[in-house]
């Protein structure tokens, strides 16, 4: 008499629910990166219920269970995401020194902007599936890219400007660099480029300084002006996240903006183009926010102003000035002298001079407030109608500070004050000195002058 089976073990598969719910679930991970799409297909092909073959103990060596092959899936799809380097790691840096060192021009005021180049640039480059290579500082050279780029076709590119300053001592500083990898980040990611390792990017960005510390002038006004740029270069055309791109870092030697002293510009107050609007890319540096300002900026040329004066809405605010930041000040009709920018609304780029000058003003007595709040055309134009506007000035990297002594609106000229010599008023001379002293690190009470 043949004796009973035993109880049959239930088996410790995953159900077959849950293994198509995860083939679900698992599809937008497939499709943004090479891990998920081999743990895809490993879940496609794992056995999807259980078996009820009365030699099912003997089947398991030879073919997994459902559970075990999820499990296996899973341990080799993360293994695999793990290796995804999310760091750009300064330690690995590599340098290549070039053969053929380029003679250098004089370093002083002739010095143009953006016109010669030091011998060497930085280059990272990135991957979907392999995140961050190693970053490298290679002679200066052309780009070889393909022509179907989306950084050609689409704007998918953005960029940085920073500069290092040569100290007495002969060392080389940056000025709050950390500002500068946060925006340049958060541009990136605007784009869908990659998210940066802002530290590992300030670090590889100092060696270059480093490498590069001949081509830092020591001339009072100069500096090596340093532009790092992000672009998508996967191959194809269609309007998609990149999933390659390159960063590159690239070095000029600039003399002073203003070579023989202040030279205020007149301003052209536009009121038929836009520069930025709410949810666009206003706060971000992208080539797209430049391109097309370059008409207006002829138009305007051609009535004799130097810069645009970005107007936003019905209400015509004042937002930027060129591709600088824009201040006032003015006495308030409460007979309060108040220096005063737009806010950082999304429309307007958060300038690392910008943020500079408001913190020091906030703590002279030059200024009975300090704001970062809307005003519009009209208010500036009747602020000058009755004589309380005391100085107007642009801020970015380039400038420090430029004075406007007039600006065109509505086929006016309002007249600005530019100080008893004409040239720039009293806070926009100490604005500029005090920041100066900070980027050749002969003052640094504000812990921004950061030695490479």
């Amino acid at each position: 008499k043949k004796k009973p089976h035993p109880p049959r073990q239930r088996s410790a598969m995953l159900p077959s629910p849950l293994v198509r719910g995860a083939r679900t679930a698992l599809r937008s991970l497939a499709a943004s990166s090479s891990a998920g799409l081999r743990l895809e297909k490993a879940l496609c092909t794992a056995p999807s219920g259980a078996s009820h073959d009365r030699n099912l103990h003997h089947r398991r060596a030879a073919a997994p269970t459902s559970s075990t092959a999820v499990y296996r899936a899973l341990s080799r799809a993360f293994s695999t995401a793990q290796t995804v380097n999310t760091r750009i790691d300064a330690s690995k840096l590599t340098v290549e020194r070039t053969k053929s060192p380029k003679v250098k021009p004089p370093f002083d005021h002739t010095l143009p902007f953006g016109k010669v180049f030091s011998d060497h640039m930085l280059e990272i480059d990135w991957t979907r599936s392999a995140g961050f290579g190693t970053p490298r500082i290679v002679p200066f050279h052309n780009l070889q890219l393909s022509p179907s780029i989306p950084a050609l076709h689409y704007g998918v590119q953005c960029f940085e400007g920073m500069k290092a300053y040569k100290d007495a001592s002969g060392g080389v500083r940056l000025f709050r660099p950390e500002m500068n990898m946060k925006r340049f980040d958060d541009s990136c990611k605007r784009l869908a480029l990659p998210e940066l390792d802002k530290e590992g990017m300030q670090k590889c960005i100092a060696e270059l300084c480093k490498v590069e510390s001949d081509w830092v002038p020591a001339f009072e006004g100069c500096s090596l002006y340093l532009r790092p740029t992000c672009i998508g270069t996967s191959e194809g055309l269609g309007v998609s996240e990149p999933s390659e791109a390159l960063i590159f870092v690239i070095a000029s030697p600039v003399g002073p903006y203003f070579a023989n002293g202040f030279a205020p510009v007149k301003v052209l107050a536009e009121t038929g183009f836009r520069r930025a609007w709410p949810g666009g890319t206003g706060s971000n540096k992208v080539g797209g926010n430049y391109a097309p300002g370059l008409m207006p900026q002829k138009l305007s040329a051609a009535k004799g102003y130097s810069q645009v004066l970005w107007l936003f809405g019905e209400e015509e605010y004042v937002t930027e000035i060129g591709a600088m930041n824009f201040f006032v000040f003015w006495v308030t009709p409460e007979g309060k002298k108040e220096l005063i920018t737009a806010p950082l609304d999304g429309t307007i780029l958060p300038g690392v001079t910008r943020d500079s000058i408001l913190k020091l003003a906030k703590g002279w007595d030059m200024c009975d407030k300090v704001s970062e709040r809307a005003f519009t055309m009209k208010e500036l134009a009747k602020a000058v109608d009755e004589g309380r506007v005391l100085e107007v000035f642009g801020a970015g990297t380039a400038a420090v500070v430029a004075p406007v002594d007039g600006i065109g609106y509505n086929g006016r000229n309002l007249p600005v004050p530019c100080g008893t010599d004409g040239k720039a008023g009293d806070l926009t001379k100490k604005l500029f000195g005090a920041i100066s002293d900070l980027h050749y690190g002969r003052s640094d009470q504000m812990g921004w002058s950061v030695p490479v």
